[in-house]
């Protein structure tokens, strides 16, 4: 098992990682973020993805699917931006986020690392 520490590094390690955060979407609160810069605000990318999850959230609701999220995509000209919603005990309320260079990425590899990396979190 790894604490958040850790899984942020590993996160960053997946190829054309820019930035990764764990964030509380009830709180909108980045609990931990490695990498970003000048360019990517990882604190302002946690609050504004926390409305992101909450709005997919409320739309299932409405429209009655009975089903979780496993993750979000956010596509730009240059960059991935993958949202991933925490299962695992304890975790109610988080995601895993994660801002990929589109060159530089695989974006299939890259959900299933950040998935992996999901399954080793400890809170």
């Amino acid at each position: 098992m790894a604490n958040t520490e850790t899984s942020l590094k590993e996160a960053l390690q997946i190829e054309g990682a820019i930035g990764a955060a764990l964030v509380d979407y009830t709180s909108g609160m980045a609990l931990g973020t490695i990498g970003g810069g000048k360019d990517l605000d990882l604190t302002v990318a946690a609050a504004g993805n926390t409305d992101v999850v909450r709005a997919k959230v409320r739309a299932m609701e409405m429209l009655g699917l009975k089903d979780e999220i496993e993750d979000i995509l956010i596509t730009l000209g240059g960059q991935y931006h993958l949202i991933r919603l925490l299962k695992s005990r304890g975790s109610n309320g988080l995601f895993l986020y994660l801002a990929l260079d589109k060159v530089r990425a695989n974006l299939a590899m890259a959900r299933l690392q950040l998935k992996k990396i999901e399954a080793q979190l400890e809170l």
